[in-house]
Formats: C-alpha cells, structure tokens, sequence
C-alpha cells in the first residue's frame, strides 16, 4: 500500500466526516459505488485524478486540499514523535480529537505553572 494513497484516502475520510458525511452520502453526491470510496479511503484502490476531482466537488474542496497532509507529512522530521501522534490522531473520530487538544491544554497550563 502506497504511503500516498494513505495520505489522501485519509484525508479524503477526514473532510467526508467533517462534513457529516458517510461515505454511501458522499459516494452518492460524486457519482460512486458506496465500496469505491471505502476502498479509497482504506488506499486498496488507485484513483484517478478524474475520480479525485468528483469526490473534492462532492466535499466542496478543491483538490489540492486533498494532497494537503502530503505537505505536512514531508515537512516533519523521518522519526518524529509528532508524526506518530499525527497519524494516530487521524484515525480518531472528531470528539476523541477534541478530548486529547482539551487533555493537551490542561497538561501545558499545569506545566506553565497557569493552574
């Protein structure tokens, strides 16, 4: 499995959740087979970048948004703990996101001695 194909699959299954979207929903709105955009998502499938351009109309983005975590992964160090923590975080659904930044801001304002 492609690391590019992660990326985007998963950046693609972060916007259709942002959105309130399942992927039968986006499927529908883009001109899909509910099992190709979970295919895409998981990166089991190569997708074109005609099909890439369907599915960021369908979450009214444009496709470089799609390509933006290959940005920010290229930018981290190779063996980075913050890459890890990144790519965890990624597969979390948005209120376990919301519970490690509030976990994370409480941690610094005790170690900033602003308790």
């Amino acid at each position: 499995m492609s690391d590019i194909l992660k990326l985007v699959g998963t950046r693609i299954k972060d916007l259709r959740k942002l959105r309130g979207l399942s992927q039968e929903a986006l499927a529908e709105k883009a001109g899909f087979n509910i099992s190709y955009i979970g295919f895409i998502e998981r990166a089991e499938r190569n997708v074109s970048m005609k099909n890439l351009e369907k599915i960021a109309n369908a979450l009214d983005v444009g496709v470089y948004e799609l390509f933006t975590y290959l940005k920010e992964q290229e930018e981290l160090p190779e063996e980075s703990t913050l890459k890890d923590v990144i790519s965890l975080l990624r597969q979390r659904d948005p209120k376990d996101i919301e519970m490690v930044r509030n976990i994370l801001i409480e941690i610094f304002r005790r170690i900033d001695g602003n308790s």
